[in-house]
């Protein structure tokens, strides 16, 4: 009985592993069970830690920062190489927007915890670690922490101001999308469509019979017009063909345009009457359109074809097939000349059977060999994101610099390796379940080291006044901000609330919210919106968690 005691109690490295594969374990375990279709996921593994650690356990205190430096180094590079392919694409058109209410939210937030000293008997480094408790935000705490040990400060009471509101700041955000979808349901301003798909691109047939096209090259359109678009399929006088730049349209022609998204009307304009036949369904079925050509899907294995731009691969002219859309992180892109193609691209190809076998074989198609990941680009980002982290960043009024540190570095860096890695030709491609499993073990490593940390003081301090104190200005600090930011999004900038959740989501950081929209509203709007505001405002909550410490404490 004594070994197995000193097992758990006895410092050493495999008492380390020991102790936190236990907190994983339990935490993920208890992370399954759902009250009323919430629960909290991994934070359970936070709190078990929180647990443990009150009831005295505890691993060598290098060793823990070790694990709990990893862990978050990993979450956030992973989570950047996820969301870096459509990072920069997502803040065009309505991304701005979005980004600029999602802003507004973080800012909100800030102000608030930065005026709770001035309110209350509450510390400033409190209030801070108050503030990424409510705003679920751990990389912000990590980089809250580092600042503190930068400047010689506490660093335990951060993180027990987190520990003891982020419960609240999960469901904080549920109950605030709830409480605005309520209100708007019943004053009949909120539609939910259970069976909606939502795509960037938009298909459909047109008769061309504007006389201004008549005679026209394709590629001579696609330059007078600002919108973009792809032919797939042509219909003359009853025969299908595979059109090129080079084709000319004549009257009565029959077309098959896929464009972006909204721009149906645009279509209309520039070739003639649109027909009523739906082509925006999964119920489609692309090879009993005409007999002689067929649509199949590839997969891009092959790594010579990363990051080459679309238009150079001259698909058409040496293979006679039609690109008409990539499928890429689960969005739908338009495929257009100048898109470059990444490892575990999704491409639509129209044409007929030999030509696509030919194409097979130029893009790979072979999913076997997408499951082993590339572990040197990993380590290669991981590297280049905490030596980000270290570089001093000199801002005005401030005293001592910026660093991004452990948090913003590592995330930066995977934005950048998912985004510009394939035009290097580096191959950044993770299968999905690789992606998740890198996340799950970072923020699950990180959380349990972090709870263990806190543990030994935490309800001692949630039974004290200042404790409670925490709860209830942190509850504050969560609802309000998103409820008038949702609001506003929703009344005066006349978003739809699936896109409203999915950006409240994203600038709160909780995963755990978005999955509860989602299931609610049955729409992938609210993924695309939290994925578009995600990054910009984990970056920018990290760096005002560190210039609100170091201008004002």
């Amino acid at each position: 009985m004594n070994q197995v005691f000193e097992i758990f109690t006895g410092h050493s490295s495999l008492q380390a592993v020991i102790l936190l594969a236990l907190i994983c374990a339990l935490g993920l375990t208890l992370g399954k069970v759902k009250v009323r279709g919430i629960s909290l996921g991994v934070t359970f593994v936070f709190f078990v830690g929180i647990l443990l650690g009150h009831c005295g356990l505890s691993i060598h205190e290098q060793t823990l920062e070790f694990a709990q430096d990893f862990g978050l180094a990993l979450f956030v590079y992973a989570l950047g190489v996820q969301v870096g392919p459509g990072f920069f694409s997502s803040l065009r058109k309505g991304g701005i927007s979005l980004s600029m209410l999602a802003l507004l939210l973080v800012l909100l937030g800030t102000v608030m915890a930065v005026l709770m000293p001035s309110l209350m008997p509450i510390s400033l480094g409190d209030a801070v670690g108050v503030m990424c408790g409510a705003t679920t935000n751990t990389p912000a705490l990590g980089a809250a922490q580092q600042t503190l040990a930068q400047m010689h400060q506490p660093t335990s009471s951060v993180a027990l101001a987190t520990a003891v509101t982020y419960p609240l700041g999960v469901v904080g955000v549920i109950l605030a999308l709830l409480v605005m979808q309520k209100l708007l349901a019943h004053r009949g301003r909120i539609a939910i469509a259970p069976n909606q798909k939502e795509d960037a691109t938009y298909v459909a047939a047109y008769h061309v019979n504007n006389p201004g096209v008549f005679g026209k090259r394709i590629g001579e359109l696609a330059e007078i017009t600002h919108e973009q678009f792809v032919i797939s399929r042509l219909w003359h006088e009853g025969k299908v063909m595979i059109p090129s730049s080079d084709t000319v349209l004549q009257p009565n022609d029959r077309i098959l345009v896929i464009s972006n998204e909204n721009t149906g009307p645009a279509m209309e304009i520039l070739f003639g009457e649109q027909e009523t036949t739906d082509f925006n369904n999964d119920q489609v079925d692309w090879d009993a359109i005409d007999s002689q050509l067929i649509s199949r899907r590839i997969v891009v294995t092959k790594p010579g074809i990363n990051g080459k731009r679309l238009g150079a691969l001259k698909l058409r002219n040496h293979y006679g097939v039609n690109v008409t859309r990539i499928y890429r992180s689960g969005m739908k892109l338009l495929a257009t000349p100048d898109l470059r193609i990444q490892l575990g691209d999704r491409i639509t190809v129209v044409g007929e059977q030999a030509s696509i076998a030919n194409v097979e074989k130029l893009m790979g198609n072979i999913v076997a060999d997408l499951d082993e990941p590339n572990l040197i680009s990993i380590f290669v980002g991981l590297l280049l994101g905490l030596l980000l982290g270290l570089i001093p960043i000199a801002l005005p009024g401030i005293s001592a610099p910026v660093r991004l540190g452990l948090a913003g570095g590592p995330i930066i860096a995977g934005i950048l390796m998912g985004t510009f890695g394939p035009r290097l030709h580096m191959i950044t491609y993770t299968t999905q379940s690789a992606n998740l499993l890198m996340r799950r073990l970072g923020l699950s490593l990180y959380l349990a080291c972090l709870g263990l940390h806190s543990g030994a003081d935490f309800f001692a301090t949630v039974m004290r006044p200042e404790g409670v104190l925490w709860v209830v200005s942190g509850f504050v600090l969560t609802v309000l901000p998103v409820l008038l930011v949702g609001m506003v999004a929703y009344k005066w900038a006349r978003i739809d609330f699936a896109t409203v959740c999915g950006m409240l989501c994203g600038a709160m950081a909780n995963p755990m919210a978005l999955d509860y929209a989602r299931d609610t509203l049955k729409s992938e709007r609210a993924s695309v919106a939290y994925t578009t505001v995600y990054p910009l405002c984990m970056f920018v909550r990290v760096i005002l968690a560190q210039v609100v410490l170091l201008l004002l404490l």
